[in-house]
């Protein structure tokens, strides 16, 4: 630990519950996330004082995730210089802007954002680090970010719980667009749709609604999608079977259903997204830039409100020569069996007139009516599933397996 650091620690003897959630964080939770942030939430679990800051909190807004969140945003916003310039230096010292540039060589930031997110948006970049093969990893100053953070919190406490106070943790806001390109292709092609209209339901940001715009690799060196688009995205493939390479029809519609939807042409929304992301994966903000440039693009309308009750408005707005895609990502598991099934119900009563389709990513047993496989709840991976829905009658077929959220999937059916 840092020396100045180790000056505003202390015994953890009267925070020992909240101390214990943040070691654990350290060792279970970060190091899958971030090498930074395990620094980070251990050298926050010894620190009394930064221990005494957290408890400030409500009791509900105390959790590692959503504070680590908080001293991003207060970096991006520049409320913290000194964590700003920390973690400018710590994303790419070569690529930081120096405290004595001239401000007129300093590129601007967009409109409603402090110049200190700009820099922090150009550090991740990439661009020159690709091109110099720098490890951005290894130039990350740990111990002095680390410092920064922890006296940060300890200094402007008040600040931080302004922050936590009115936001949560938005995780795992990425397109889903592996799994979704070929599945919506698929889908698509059996009912012969020329068109189709893509509503996502939990879509959060709403980026899965851009799925047709992407570029994706296949560990098997399939290509799909448009090779130059801003996201890229990539998958492994398991067993053999190649995904299906049938081209994405025209999407003429692009709605999404949430509880909380995500308006990203929101300035303050876009950069707590931004937030969200630990300082030292560059790629994972490169990658959120694109899907925020995407969006920007192509604004999709948003829906907010109970999915199984918004549902057939949402399908009413699709127009009537195109087909409705349903889509659901691990969306389904937070609602009960018996809602389940009335979101089953209303995708058969919407389809009187026309098909309606339904691709769900979901995990084994919790899409009703989509074959699992014969394999047990639980296990780990989660089932494709195709349904379309017509005049009363419904096919279902599971056609792949997937792990990790889609980054390893199995294509298992015949196309």
């Amino acid at each position: 630990m840092p020396r100045s650091t180790a000056r505003i620690a202390g015994s953890t003897g009267n925070h020992s519950k909240l101390a214990q959630t943040y070691r654990r964080f350290a060792e279970v939770d970060a190091p899958k996330i971030s090498p930074f942030y395990e620094r980070l939430a251990r050298a926050l679990s010894e620190s009394n004082a930064a221990l005494r800051a957290i408890e400030s909190a409500p009791t509900r807004k105390r959790n590692p995730a959503l504070i680590v969140a908080a001293l991003h945003h207060l970096a991006l916003t520049g409320q913290s210089p000194t964590l700003t310039t920390a973690y400018n230096a710590a994303v790419s010292p070569a690529h930081a802007a120096p405290a004595s540039a001239d401000p007129a060589s300093v590129k601007p930031a967009p409109a409603g954002l402090v110049r200190t997110e700009a820099g922090l948006r150009s550090a991740v970049g990439l661009e020159a680090s690709a091109a110099e093969g720098m490890d951005v990893e290894a130039g990350f100053d740990s111990d002095s970010a680390v410092e920064a953070a922890v006296r940060t919190l300890v200094e402007m406490t008040e600040a931080v719980v302004g922050v936590v106070s009115g936001r949560k943790v938005r995780g795992n806001v990425g397109g889903n667009h592996a799994v979704l390109y070929p599945a919506i292709a698929e889908v698509a092609r059996r009912v012969g749709a020329g068109a189709v209209g893509l509503i996502d339901v939990g879509c959060s940001a709403g980026f899965n609604l851009n799925v047709d715009r992407v570029g994706i690799t296949y560990g098997n060196g399939q290509t799909l999608g448009d090779p130059s688009s801003p996201v890229q995205a990539s998958a492994s493939i398991v067993k053999e079977q190649a995904v299906p390479t049938h081209a994405m029809p025209e999407v003429v519609a692009r709605i999404g259903i949430d509880p909380e939807p995500i308006d990203t042409s929101d300035v303050d929304e876009a950069r707590w997204l931004r937030a969200c992301l630990p300082p030292d994966q560059p790629e994972q903000t490169a990658r959120l830039e694109g899907e925020l440039e995407l969006a920007a693009s192509a604004p999709p309308f948003l829906m907010q409100g109970d999915a199984v009750d918004l549902l057939p408005d949402a399908i009413a707005r699709v127009p009537a020569d195109a087909l409705p895609v349903v889509t659901t990502t691990w969306a389904l598991s937070d609602l009960p069996l018996e809602s389940r099934l009335r979101f089953l119900q209303r995708l058969d009563a919407a389809a009187t007139n026309r098909p309606v389709a339904w691709v769900s990513v979901e995990g084994v047993g919790v899409a009703p009516a989509i074959p699992t496989f014969g394999d047990r709840p639980a296990s780990g991976h989660s089932i494709i599933g195709l349904a379309v829905f017509s005049h009363s009658t419904l096919q279902a077929e599971s056609v792949g397996r997937c792990w990790l959220r889609g980054q390893m999937l199995a294509w298992l059916a015949d196309s």
